[in-house]
């Protein structure tokens, strides 16, 4: 058994024989960038300070020479040999860094469907490099040239080894932006975004129950952290309750039983605000919360809709018992901006 510690937080996760970095860091709850989890991309490239590794094969297209000489290696493939790794990763307080934002960068919109008769799904793919991003961020999306204003809008997915963006983007009345994806932006088109922003990525080293709570299109973000933790094998419960109007308007059920059926510790539930129907919840949100969840005090807790629901949820989860340090929420403003993020939280490039 071997630990690795986290510099600069001083954090240590235990590294069991056989184990790579990549894989330990993944079971005790800490998220770190990956994509080919076969020392081929480079992704998890990260700063080794001390100790010793098997570094294993990779490419020196991913890792090059001057990159080992540095002390750099591949997490996926690296395993410890030494009793303590030290490795460079996230802030003082353990928190992940952010990769900084890319102006005008191109994609190709690559497929447009209909989910609610208000909420499109659009996938791109990017022309160039892959946008680098944790699940929870956003991108902003216009085009200012023609008139119409760069908005943000959170990705809906988990990283893929395509680069592919997905968004759920809902028609907002009177919204410039919104009324040109949905009407005027096509399969086959190029639009160009900038980004990641945001911060609602939560704390990867918590390791307790989830409990995320979502109405209209701000299931994109949930789906994208529900995504990225089912996808590295999260080991407490994750549920995601989701708040529509009608029954028309719960969106992405099939992918929502594929994660039920895949990922036993996962479950989804759907409430209904304005009909009832048999086999559905009935009710808003922070009205049905304390018969589902009487104790939230061991919860991490994710909340993402209007300002409004957000508020609400969190009202209702705090009056549960919910810490204020494990509630993270996201918000939808008619006017969105781009979350500056300090300096310090950026990766190095």
């Amino acid at each position: 058994m071997s630990r690795i510690r986290l510099f600069p937080s001083g954090k240590e996760v235990d590294c069991s024989e056989g184990d790579t970095v990549l894989a330990a860091l993944e079971k005790a709850g800490y998220a770190l960038p990956n994509n080919c989890r076969a020392g081929a991309c480079g992704e998890c490239k990260i700063k080794v300070r001390s100790g010793l590794f098997d570094q294993g094969m990779v490419l020196d297209m991913a890792l090059s020479p001057e990159d080992r000489k540095a002390g750099f290696g591949l997490m996926c493939m690296a395993k410890p040999l030494s009793e303590t790794l030290e490795i460079e990763w996230g802030t003082d307080d353990a928190k992940p860094k952010l990769f900084p934002p890319r102006e005008n960068v191109y994609f190709v919109v690559t497929d447009k469907i209909p989910r609610t008769p208000r909420i499109v799904e659009i996938v791109m793919r990017p022309v160039g490099a892959p946008v680098r991003y944790w699940p929870g961020q956003n991108m902003m999306i216009g085009d200012p040239a023609a008139g119409v204003p760069a908005r943000c809008y959170s990705i809906a997915n988990a990283p893929r080894n395509d680069g592919a963006l997905v968004f759920h983007v809902t028609r907002a009345e009177g919204g410039v932006t919104s009324t040109w994806l949905h009407d005027r932006v096509a399969v086959g088109d190029q639009v160009k975004l900038a980004g990641p922003y945001g911060t609602f990525i939560g704390d990867p080293s918590v390791d307790t129950p989830v409990l995320c709570l979502a109405a209209g299109s701000g299931l994109a973000p949930i789906m994208a952290l529900t995504e990225a933790a089912l996808r590295r094998n999260y080991r407490p419960p994750v549920t995601l309750l989701f708040s529509g109007r009608h029954e028309e308007d719960v969106y992405c059920r099939g992918e929502m039983a594929w994660w039920k059926a895949k990922h036993r510790r996962f479950r989804f539930l759907a409430t209904l605000t304005q009909e009832e129907k048999e086999g559905w919840l009935h009710g808003r949100i922070p009205a049905i919360l304390p018969e589902l969840f009487p104790d939230l005090s061991q919860h991490s807790v994710f909340v993402a809709g209007t300002p409004a629901f957000v508020e609400d949820c969190v009202a209702a989860a705090m009056a549960l018992g919910a810490r204020r340090e494990l509630v993270h929420t996201e918000g939808y403003h008619a006017q969105t901006a781009p979350e500056v993020v300090p300096k310090e939280r950026l990766l190095a490039r």
